[in-house]
C-alpha cells in the first residue's frame, strides 16, 4: 500500500462572477487519490458540507473520507435524534462537485452567500479535509489561534497536544 496523501498548505484564490475558483494544485492530487472512481483524464469528485450554521467556512471531504463519515452515521440507530442530525448535516446539506480540467470548481451562489465569499476565497488544509473561508474571516480566526499560542509558555511544544489527546483516549 502506498503513502496516503493529506491536505497541506493554504492559499488565497480569486472567485469570478460565476463562482468559479481554482483549487490549490496540491489539494487536487489528494482529491484524485481520495476518489475511487477517478482515473487519469477524469475530474475528481469531492463533497462540500455546508449545513452547520455555526461554521464560518465550508468543509470539503474527499469521496473516501465522506464515505467513512456516512458509514459511521449508517451504523447509528435509525431514527435516533443524533443520526437524523448527522444525516441532515452531512447528507442533506452537502453537495458533490468536481474539479474541472482547468483545476477549478464552481461554488454555488448559496454556498458563497453562506460564508460571504465575493471576489476571493481562502483555502486552508485540515489534514483529512480542507476548508473554504472568506479571507478576512480566516485571518480573524488565525489571529485568535495566534493569541492562544502567545499565552502558552515559550518552550511549549505543540506536539504535546497529541500526547494529551492520547492520555484522554
Amino acid at each position: 500500500m502506498g503513502r496516503r496523501l493529506r491536505f497541506r498548505g493554504e492559499g488565497r484564490h480569486k472567485v469570478d462572477g460565476k463562482g468559479r475558483v481554482s483549487i490549490p494544485a496540491s489539494f487536487r492530487r489528494v482529491l484524485e487519490a481520495g476518489d475511487p472512481d477517478w482515473t487519469d483524464g477524469l475530474s475528481p469528485n469531492f463533497v462540500i458540507v455546508y449545513g452547520d450554521h455555526r461554521r464560518k467556512y465550508l468543509e470539503c471531504y474527499t469521496i473516501e473520507e465522506m464515505e467513512k463519515v456516512e458509514d459511521r452515521i449508517s451504523g447509528m440507530p435509525r431514527g435516533s435524534q443524533k443520526r437524523r442530525l448527522l444525516e441532515r448535516l452531512f447528507s442533506t446539506q452537502s453537495v458533490t462537485t468536481s474539479v474541472d480540467d482547468t483545476g477549478r470548481i464552481v461554488l454555488p451562489a448559496r454556498l458563497r452567500e453562506k460564508i460571504g465569499i465575493e471576489g476571493e476565497a481562502y483555502f486552508a488544509s485540515n489534514v483529512d479535509t480542507f476548508q473554504i473561508w472568506h479571507p478576512e474571516t480566516y485571518e480573524a480566526e488565525l489571529d485568535a489561534t495566534e493569541n492562544y499560542l502567545d499565552e502558552l509558555p515559550a518552550d511549549f511544544d505543540p506536539l504535546q497536544l497529541l500526547d494529551e489527546e492520547e492520555e484522554e483516549a
